[in-house]
């Protein structure tokens, strides 16, 4: 069955200037560019638009809608090590879940084997799929000790523990930024990558200084992408009403525990479609836009909070760098590729104190206008928010399931865990609740190569 569009290795690139250059077109579309929202407002149990903060001009403002869509990405910056932008911090995640909507199956994190070191650029399955050679440092195509009916072209979770398992047997190069393995293309020759894999030698001549027709790319595992998210049903709606949520920030979920290569894209177009013609739906029902004491209440509540509060904060205690850092080593290492009881304990306890050495986060740039250290406190706090709901998921589901992997419970259960985690938001740790999966044409079988 196709699932996907092709476009050398180029795909999403394609995708994101279709669409972003047919939303040209439409004279009736108005961006709020250099705007950061910092709130829903809620207005009689439904979601009544956004209030941001207008960057440009250091002030923030109330934008009221009929039906509004989270659209914000993942959120793989809560990671130490991630192919993520570093603007993907949570923060639609984080939005619905302090307006009481759960997140559903956080535990659920991709971690993507073929990144660049220090800076975590992806490179793409594709240099696998034409054929190129993951070896260690002896040079061996050590997949075969793993998955050797599929080798280098396994799922991404099980080439990401291979890499960690060779790097714990000292089978790893060492370089500056740590352990990695290495990418071999070699064999392929020039015509083959120039042809079909262009970008993958743009990017690593751009940031390693290396050319792979002559030389191994070094590669390690990075966090790639989050199964979970909001919770949605298949139209993008949440459990606020006028409230949705699409792409990498919702959680519908198709992409179960494990998403497949490209599923991402598809994702987008689908839903994206499907999202956005109900929220049109929804707001056509709507005689008028919301007008009204919800929406200036929620503007001065969000004044307060971010000026007065967060940005008017004196002797602080803690910088944002130093606890954003903290947090992304500690996900690292606790809740990463491979968890167990006492880390993720560890990782639950830690992450709370963290929740609570926030409010002594202090800045130094006190101007409101362009407040790039304002935005990062913020994005900090939607983070850690985020963060503790993967944490507190990840212990609580005691079994390994695709993506996620425990060392004490290496089985899937289905007697037990055959079910969504949904994470609600409280004023200590995250309550942790369950669904029933829906299983309708493909009945759970067991995993095998």
């Amino acid at each position: 069955m196709k699932r996907t569009v092709y476009a050398a290795d180029k795909v999403g690139f394609h995708i994101l200037h279709t669409l972003f250059q047919t939303s040209m077109k439409y004279d009736r579309i108005h961006r709020f560019d250099e705007y950061f929202v910092t709130s829903l407002i809620v207005d009689g149990g439904a979601c009544a638009g956004v209030v941001a903060m207008n960057l440009r001009g250091g002030t923030m403002v109330a934008i009221q809608g009929k039906a509004t869509i989270l659209a914000t990405g993942g959120c793989g910056r809560v990671y130490e090590f991630t192919t993520n932008g570093f603007i993907k911090t949570g923060d639609g995640m984080a939005l619905a879940y302090r307006a009481g909507v759960p997140l559903k199956d956080m535990e659920m994190v991709q971690f993507h084997p073929t990144c660049l070191p220090g800076t975590g650029i992806l490179i793409t399955e594709a240099a696998r799929g034409e054929g190129g050679y993951l070896v260690n440092k002896d040079g061996e195509r050590y997949m075969q000790r793993y998955l050797p009916s599929k080798m280098e072209l396994g799922p991404r979770d099980i080439l990401s523990r291979a890499m960690i398992q060779e790097m714990k047997a000292g089978r790893a190069f060492e370089g500056p930024y740590g352990l990695y393995m290495g990418l071999d293309l070699r064999h392929l020759g020039a015509k083959k990558i120039n042809e079909r894999i262009p970008m993958v030698r743009e990017l690593v001549e751009k940031y390693m200084g290396l050319d792979p027709i002559h030389e191994l790319i070094p590669v390690r595992p990075g966090q790639h992408y989050i199964m979970g998210g909001v919770s949605t049903n298949g139209k993008g709606e949440t459990t606020l009403p006028g409230l949705y949520a699409v792409g990498e920030t919702a959680c519908v979920s198709i992409n179960g525990a494990n998403r497949l290569g490209s599923n991402s894209l598809s994702e987008c177009l689908v839903f994206g479609a499907a999202c956005g013609l109900a929220a049109a739906g929804f707001a056509k029902k709507k005689a008028s836009y919301p007008r009204g004491a919800a929406a200036r209440e929620a503007l001065k509540k969000e004044e307060a909070r971010v000026f007065d509060g967060v940005l008017g904060r004196e002797r602080a205690k803690e910088t944002v760098a130093g606890l954003r850092v903290e947090m992304q080593q500690l996900m690292e290492r606790d809740v990463g590729i491979f968890r167990e009881e006492s880390a993720l304990a560890d990782a639950c306890g830690m992450l709370g104190k963290m929740r609570d050495r926030f409010a002594a986060v202090g800045l130094a740039d006190k101007d409101r206008v362009f407040n790039t250290e304002l935005t990062a406190v913020l994005e900090l706090d939607f983070m850690l928010d985020v963060a503790l709901a993967i944490a507190h998921s990840a212990r609580n589901r005691r079994e390994s399931r695709g993506a996620h992997s425990r060392t004490d419970f290496p089985q899937r259960d289905d007697a037990n865990y055959l079910k969504h985690t949904l994470a609600f938001r409280t004023d200590g740790p995250p309550r942790i609740d369950y669904v029933p999966v829906t299983v309708t044409k493909w009945q759970p079988v067991e995993r095998k190569y």
